[in-house]
């Protein structure tokens, strides 16, 4: 064989070799996530949340960040799950919390809001997500001074409550929240820097409860981001949330958004590497 050819032949294999590592790279599994449910009592109230963490990155040994995630109206369902499950990839340990009781969810639009509308305007919301953040704390895996909440619709105005009280959170994510006024007596106890990512045409967000709600957070001298995504309806991060709205009649109120629902998410991961940076 030639010089020539025998060169030709080596890069050959070569580049077969980097493809195929490539490949191997690229089309890895995802990590062996260890979850499980937690049992818990609140109220009187029997509760279950879903702890979720990557074993092979966290241990009582190795705490990591914790986030809390709470769910929409429809209660602790797969879709919470999933989102937690996406955080513990990522390297967090993630609990998502139960707001209603053990194995209660629904996809009726008028029994969510039923569900929901025992907390709004009342401290049991923050009292009820303080005993899921205080079970995600009680893990043993997590850095106590690394610790967020997300939450979604319903779980954006929770998230908004908890911080308020002044629970031990290095900050959260609203997504798609109701949007809750801060009071001066909130802007004294909290400790969290905010973020909110809400969409540019949620109906259910009037133009008076937007303006009420960053009065309260200028007023207070909060730390805050208000990110707005332009076209995005109410709940724009849920893939599933057309066909809910498609059987609840609510298809002018919320849909689903892809774009929103990415940038929104390499937001959230953006702020979490600012609020958990350590020196």
């Amino acid at each position: 064989m030639s010089r020539t050819l025998l060169t030709l032949s080596l890069l050959a294999l070569i580049a077969v070799a980097s493809f195929g590592a490539t490949r191997g790279a690229t089309s890895a599994p995802s990590p062996e996530l260890t979850h499980r449910a937690v049992a818990y009592e609140h109220g009187g109230v029997q509760l279950e949340g879903y702890l979720v963490y990557d074993a092979s990155r966290v241990s009582a040994d190795h705490p990591a960040p914790g986030v809390a995630v709470y769910p929409e109206w429809w209660g602790l369902n797969d879709y919470a799950k999933q989102r937690a499950e996406k955080l513990a990839q990522l390297g967090y340990v993630a609990f998502a919390v139960d707001m209603y009781g053990k194995g209660v969810v629904t996809a009726e639009a008028a029994k969510a809001g039923e569900l929901a509308g025992q907390f709004y305007g009342k401290p049991l919301m923050a009292e009820r997500a303080r005993a899921g953040l205080d079970q995600l704390l009680a893990s043993g895996l997590v850095d106590p001074d690394r610790v967020a909440a997300i939450g979604y619709c319903f779980g954006g105005s929770i998230t908004q409550a908890l911080a308020y009280s002044g629970a031990p959170l290095a900050g959260i994510v609203s997504f798609h929240g109701g949007l809750i006024p801060a009071s001066p007596e909130a802007a004294q106890k909290n400790r969290a820097k905010i973020l909110i990512c809400h969409g540019a045409v949620d109906p259910l967000v009037k133009p008076e409860d937007l303006a009420a709600f960053t009065k309260g957070l200028n007023d207070g001298g909060f730390d805050y981001q208000f990110i707005s995504y332009s076209g995005a309806r109410h709940a724009f991060t849920n893939p599933g949330v057309d066909a809910l709205a498609k059987a609840n009649g609510m298809e002018a109120v919320v849909g689903y958004d892809a774009a929103a629902d990415r940038r929104s998410w390499g937001h959230m991961r953006q702020f979490f590497a600012e609020i958990f940076a350590t020196e």
